[in-house]
């Protein structure tokens, strides 16, 4: 079983907190996550899983009585299938806030249900678990974002040849995935994958017209990864009314398949592009759905999409276990003019911009969106960085806090 970097975090919480909520995709390893905490002593307590049916017939029919026969210690499994536990949830921690731990797990995010995230508002700390990062497949965790706001530390000069990367790139991090030990075992999985979760999970969250859609569409969106997100464009490929298409598309944030960065914009109207960027939550399952293997060994242009992908999500997992949680995740955009893949602000607005290449080399022009961002915000601007597949960090780009860094820097101790 792989170390999830979150359990520590999910520990911590344990000790001040009534509930817990562990989200995440089906199969990125919540029930193993849950199920290390009680093996490691972290958690000491009963668990139950509401895909049992007997068990969510109990917790749907009653859902007091069925929440006091349980130890005051419980972990229950995909509780979104029982949204009615929540209101008698907030009942039993108000009565005994110190003697109560309840962790939950869920496949779809049931904060977006307004009579959830209100019933247990102040009582409740939530946790996302990604499919695994880097860091967890190999064992050891990164100091990148540490190394990214620090003022004084430098980052490593390592290189990972392109092939590796691209392996990297197609086994994706969900862990049965990344078990499977050849292409075609892993096809299979994902095939089997898709099917369940939006023939299944998907069924269950909302009566959908038209479901044998969603499938074109998640492959749509798979074809934009890295885009800001233009909805007349999909939905007039796919066939299908705006309305419709904006249902799909909040069902598949809900489940966690894909994932919207928002735009950072100063405060000011006009130039700036304003609409979100989406992301597939895995590279495994973004090749799969694009058909994509051992092209992106030949052709590192046609390659950049995937490439953002997976640094996006290799920062986005990072920043749910650091112990500064204080960096949000942002791209900039110009209508026309220059852009920063990724940029992350935390508490104080100070800025901290990364831009992604697939190439081995760097050129001046490779910085431009950075220092376009430098301009527009002065002394906010605290560090620019342009990850590539090279080997060595440099600077002397026309300022000081620009750097080219080896993107092998993402999983380095």
């Amino acid at each position: 079983m792989y170390n999830r970097f979150i359990s520590h975090s999910v520990a911590e919480a344990l000790e001040d907190t009534p509930a817990i909520l562990i989200t995440g995709a089906r199969q990125t390893g919540k029930s193993t996550l849950c199920r290390q905490l009680i093996e490691t002593g972290r958690f000491k307590g009963q668990s139950v899983t509401m895909d049992d049916p007997a068990i969510l017939t109990a917790a749907l029919a009653d859902p007091m009585g069925f929440l006091e026969d349980l130890d005051k210690h419980v972990i229950i499994d995909e509780v979104q299938r029982a949204p009615e536990l929540f209101l008698s949830i907030k009942k039993l921690i108000d009565e005994d806030r110190n003697g109560r731990r309840i962790i939950l797990t869920g496949s779809a995010d049931v904060m977006t249900l307004p009579k959830v995230a209100d019933s247990l508002a102040g009582r409740i700390e939530i946790h996302n678990l990604w499919p695994l990062s880097q860091n967890e497949i190999q064992g050891r965790a990164s100091g990148f974002l540490k190394m990214l706001v620090s003022e004084s530390a430098r980052f490593p000069g390592i290189k990972t040849p392109w092939k590796d990367i691209v392996q990297m790139i197609r086994k994706g991090g969900y862990p049965e995935a990344v078990l499977r030990k050849s292409d075609t075992r892993r096809a299979k999985w994902f095939e089997s994958y898709i099917m369940a979760i939006l023939q299944k999970d998907i069924r269950e969250l909302a009566n959908i017209e038209g479901l044998m859609q969603l499938p074109n569409v998640l492959q749509l969106i798979a074809t934009r990864v890295g885009s800001t997100v233009n909805l007349s464009d999909i939905a007039r490929l796919s066939g299908i009314k705006n309305t419709t298409l904006q249902r799909y598309i909040a069902l598949l944030e809900q489940v966690f398949l894909i994932l919207k960065i928002p735009a950072w914009t100063p405060n000011a109207e006009g130039q700036f592009v304003k609409s979100p960027k989406i992301f597939i939550n895995d590279t495994g399952l973004l090749c799969h759905l694009r058909g994509e293997g051992d092209s992106l060994l030949e052709n590192r242009t046609m390659a950049g999409s995937f490439l953002e992908n997976f640094v996006v999500m290799e920062l986005i997992k990072q920043l749910s276990w650091n112990d500064d949680d204080s960096l949000k995740p942002y791209h900039f955009s110009i209508h026309k003019g220059a852009e920063v893949d990724l940029v992350l602000e935390d508490r104080r607005k100070q800025l901290y911009g990364i831009e992604i290449k697939s190439t081995a080399t760097i050129r001046e022009n490779d910085f431009r969106g950075l220092k376009k961002l430098a301009e527009l915000v002065g002394k906010r601007f605290k560090k620019g960085i342009v990850l590539y597949t090279g080997e060595h960090t440099l600077g002397g780009f026309g300022r000081k806090d620009l750097y080219a860094v080896p993107i092998t820097a993402l999983w380095s101790t």
